[in-house]
Parts: C-alpha cells; structure tokens; sequence
C-alpha cells in the first residue's frame, strides 16, 4: 500500500507549479529586464513590434518543426543509453515516442521549476510508467550532462572560430572558457567517480549502497555505443541551431551562421543558470546581447522573443499536455498493480 502512495507527491506536484509563487515571480523578472532594456536603451518598440509582426509565418513554421524534432534525437539517444545501462529486463525500454514525449515532459518540468528538475523528473516518469530501475535511469541522465556538456563546448568553439574570422565581430571569449571549465570538471567527475566508487561504495549503508552501485553502473554503462550516441546528441543540438536560424530567416534579418550556432548554443550555457525556471529572463537578455554584435537592439529583442515563443513558451503549451498523457498512463498502471495485488 505504501508503494502506491508514492507516486502521487512524488510526481513534484507539478500542476500546481505551474501557477507557484517563484514561477510567477520569474515570469515578473523576465518582464521587468525587457522593459529595463526597453526603457534604458532607447529602444523603439514600435519598431520592434513590426519586425515580429512582418515575420514570415512559413519559416516561423519551419522553426517549430525544427526544434520538435530534437525531441526524437534526444530520446533516441536515451533509449539507445537505457538499453547501455540494462534497464531491460526489469523494464521494457520507451519506444521512440515515448522516449521523445519523456523527453518533452521533462523541458516542461524544467521550465516551471527551479534547479533543472525536469531531468530528474523525467526519470522518475519513467520509472513510474514502466516500473524501470530508477537509480539506474539516473545514471543515464548524468551520462547524458556530461555528452551534452562536450558537445556544446564544440559547437560553442565552431561557432567562435567562425566569427572570430570576421573582424567586426568578437564574440565574448568566457562562454569559452566557461564551457572548457564545464568540460574539465565534467571528466575529472566520472574520472573519480570511476577510481573511488568502490570506496565510497563501502562506506554508505547497505540499502544506500545499492542504489549507488546502480547509479554508478547506469551512469559508466551509458557511454556504450559512444559514436552513435554522440551523432544523436549532437542532431538534438542542431535541431536548436536550425530553429533560430529558421527565426532568424522569418524575419528577413541578415546574421551569419556561425553567430546563430554561437547565440543558440551560448543559450544552453544561459539556460543552465538555475536564477530562473527555464533561464527565464537571463536567456533572452543573452540572446539579445550576442545578436547586438551584429544587429540593432530592436531586432535584436525581435529575435530574441520569437525565438523564446518557440523554446519555452510552446514548451508550457505542449508540456501540459505531455504532462496530463503521463499521469493517464501511470495512474493506469498504478492501477493494474492493485487489481494483481488483489488477485
């Protein structure tokens, strides 16, 4: 009985959050930085309401497309790294929708939570739709930081490299270097994390010590099958890529491919910050700051807004969605296991 209590809180009341004190006070924060950057840098709204309202529909269009797509790379790459980590057979791996649709649950968690908890969400619906280990699944998301993290460090040098050509650009040298930190730390972390778990493995309780061997176990087991995972992990990348630039394109606005790689990948670093659900607020004044190296700040905040209608505001939209679908499918296998219990 208690085992089927569980699932309920556990699930972060996440309905209610939607509508949280510190959700809303974020949305507020968003609101007062765009007018701070409306009002104090002499910004023509009007202009910037013309720019979004001339847009292409078409390629605005295109750009949803884009981005959902990184949905299905992402979770093909997770269903690939759960097989890696030997979910199966305690549970039956997500069939490619189900991972994307996962995939698309946690986004949302992340964009009405604070610290990112949508990753760890994610693996808790999981767990609870299909009974799968979720210590190991864990794992799985940590692997997933670390590939995602070197990925973004390239993208993010590509991209300077490629402006760096251009002498009128000189785009900001620290989101290198934070991302070369983020690098370092990541595989120094799985470095020890591989020399001393058996030593901390001794050290923690029986039954915490089960859990952790799990973890660590999903987490190594993951990075099976590198190159593939890799590919998959960076198509999701390129899919956020092609996004803006598809915005970019929509509003006839002309900036070079190597600052929209930088600008959209730049934006994972932004989105990180855990000041904001969602980065909400802190990336679309990064956005709006990067693209002012080559654009007036009119345009500029034109992008930035459409971009952030299709990244997080269509994330809440279709997040609900996802959102209610998953508690229709775990109520429904909650239920099952009563009905056996009873039998």
């Amino acid at each position: 009985m208690i085992e089927q209590k569980q699932p309920e809180p556990s699930s972060f009341s996440l309905g209610r959050r939607v509508l949280s004190a510190p959700t809303l006070v974020s949305f507020a924060v968003a609101a007062l930085l765009l007018v701070l950057l409306a009002t104090r840098f002499s910004v023509d709204l009007g202009a910037t309401w013309e720019n979004i309202r001339s847009s292409s529909p078409l390629l605005l269009f295109l750009a949803v497309a884009v981005h959902y797509t990184t949905f299905f790379f992402r979770g093909a790459r997770w269903r690939l790294m759960l097989g890696n980590a030997g979910v199966f057979p305690q549970a039956m791996l997500p069939s490619q929708f189900t991972a994307a649709r996962l995939m698309l649950l946690g986004w949302f968690a992340s964009s009405i939570t604070w610290f990112r908890l949508g990753d760890a969400y994610r693996a808790y619906a999981y767990a609870e739709e299909s009974g799968a280990p979720l210590a190991r699944t864990m794992g799985t998301i940590l692997g997933e930081r670390v590939m995602d993290i070197m990925i973004v460090f390239l993208l993010l040098m590509a991209g300077f490299l490629l402006l760096y050509l251009d002498p009128e650009l000189r785009p900001p040298g620290v989101l290198l270097q934070v991302g070369l930190a983020l690098v370092a730390a990541s595989l120094a972390g799985l470095a020890a994390m591989q020399v001393f778990w058996r030593r901390i493995s001794h050290l923690l309780p029986g039954r915490i010590r089960s859990g952790y061997e799990a973890f660590h176990d999903g987490t190594m087991r993951s990075f099976r099958t590198l190159p593939l995972a890799m590919l998959l992990g960076l198509l999701g990348w390129l899919s956020e890529v092609g996004r803006l630039y598809f915005v970019v394109q929509a509003t006839g606005m002309e900036v070079g491919i190597g600052l929209v790689a930088f600008v959209a990948v730049a934006n994972a670093l932004l989105s990180a910050v855990p000041l904001t659900p969602g980065g909400l607020g802190v990336v679309e004044a990064g956005i709006v700051g990067l693209l002012a190296l080559a654009l007036p700040r009119e345009e500029a905040i034109s992008i930035a807004l459409l971009d952030r209608s299709i990244s997080y505001v269509s994330i809440i939209m279709t997040g609900v969605i996802a959102f209610l679908y998953h508690r229709r499918v775990a109520s429904r296998r909650a239920n099952k296991g009563q009905e056996g219990r009873k039998t």
